[in-house]
């Protein structure tokens, strides 16, 4: 019996593309540039580690000297001192510094998706200067500094109408003199006009980051892409692109201690309840999601184009098969010295009904389940200790005795 020889397919396909190779998302722009001019620029740990030590030093460390000046950082003099306001220390202690270290790692994400265009043969070796056109025009988008200084100056606006953090409006606290919005002590200043502006514009350079990333997927979706709709990944071979939304995870969480630190304050100091912040909770997870998929619609188009004619082809070839199998095996159209058993032709049949099963189920939006909880999963677990915490102990013990029986 000759033995059927089984194709060797080479895993370890090297691009030759350097612009591929040294793609980046997150380098360039106003801050970067910056960054090089005072040797803070790099992606070392140690480079990383002086970057969020200086935010955290220029944001953070002001206030706290200022509120002990003025005696308001501990004591009773306030109802919300510096030491007990949840929101302020979370978000310059805990958001600020992961907003820097995650710039590494979403930087070493894309920069995979970018070569995996490559490395899958998506894109044919003759477009690769096409594709390369593209990601230059990408770097080069994000090397401009209009779009950074607009952020900058973005973030600056709601200094200047709003005097006192959000939720701190109507108690006594450090950042103002007399009670809410009153005049501005040292700190509440720096916060106003310094702390707060440069944390908006973090949040507002990832918001372009995400803005470029969408952009390139756009164009790059443009192209004669070799996409196949009985990929096992449901997405004719771009589930890859849904890492890209995934690689955002940290940003998610950033934010959502910020969240949970203001719904904190508003249970500790308004007299707000767990079941009257549960809004603002779920909105908070439901957007941030929203947000990270929605780059990814970009190829939705795409992926429909693909399906709808995967659809027909395949749907003529299943009938043009099932049609000569019918011709054979049912109607005795085979020979008399023929048995099915051991037969190939039933076993091509299942095979090319499996994968017109697979074209049936591809999706329009290169995203799986398993992301999408992930997602989920991050945004929601900021949230976890307001709702310990929030909830008497009798109620948590008898909801986990329900549990477990």
């Amino acid at each position: 019996m000759k033995t059927m020889e089984i194709p060797v397919i080479d895993t370890t396909v090297k691009t030759n593309s350097s612009i591929a190779e040294n793609f980046s998302l997150t380098g360039g722009g106003l801050l970067h540039w910056l960054l090089v001019r005072l040797g803070f620029a790099g992606d070392e740990r140690s480079l990383v580690a002086r970057r969020a030590l200086l935010a955290v030093l220029i944001t953070w460390l002001p206030l706290l000297v200022f509120s002990s000046m003025d005696l308001w950082a501990f004591g009773h003099q306030v109802k919300i001192q510096f030491f007990r306001d949840f929101a302020v220390n979370v978000r310059f202690l805990i958001a600020l510094p992961i907003l820097i270290f995650a710039e590494g790692g979403i930087d070493k994400r894309w920069r995979l998706i970018v070569l995996e265009f490559l490395r899958s043969n998506l894109v044919a070796d003759a477009d690769v200067p096409v594709f390369e056109a593209l990601l230059k025009k990408s770097e080069h988008l994000r090397d401009r500094i209009l779009p950074e200084f607009l952020a900058f100056v973005v973030a600056f606006l709601p200094s200047l109408f709003v005097k006192t953090e959000l939720l701190m409006s109507d108690s006594s606290n450090w950042h103002a003199t007399g009670s809410g919005a009153g005049q501005l002590t040292f700190a509440g200043w720096w916060f106003n006009f310094v702390s707060a502006p440069i944390f908006r514009f973090l949040l507002l350079r990832w918001i372009w980051r995400l803005c470029l990333a969408t952009l390139l997927l756009r164009s790059v979706a443009k192209m004669k892409l070799y996409l196949v709709a009985t990929h096992t990944d449901k997405a004719a071979g771009l589930g890859f692109l849904s890492q890209g939304a995934k690689a955002f995870s940290p940003i998610v969480f950033a934010c959502g201690t910020v969240i949970a630190a203001q719904v904190a304050n508003s249970i500790a100091y308004q007299g707000a309840t767990l079941s009257s912040m549960k809004f603002p909770m779920l909105a908070y997870g439901v957007l941030a999601i929203t947000i990270l998929v929605a780059p990814l619609l970009v190829v939705t188009p795409l992926l429909v184009k693909v399906k709808k004619e995967a659809l027909l082809e395949y749907g003529a070839l299943v009938t043009i098969h099932n049609q000569q199998f019918d011709q054979k095996w049912i109607q005795k159209g085979q020979s008399h010295d023929e048995v099915i058993l051991g037969h190939p032709d039933p076993s091509s049949l299942i095979d090319l009904g499996s994968s017109f099963s697979v074209i049936r189920k591809m999706g329009i939006i290169p995203i799986d389940q398993h992301t999408l909880v992930s997602l989920a999963r991050v945004a929601a677990l900021p949230m976890v200790p307001i709702v310990v915490f929030s909830t008497p102990v009798e109620d948590l013990i008898t909801l986990v005795i329900r549990m477990l029986g």
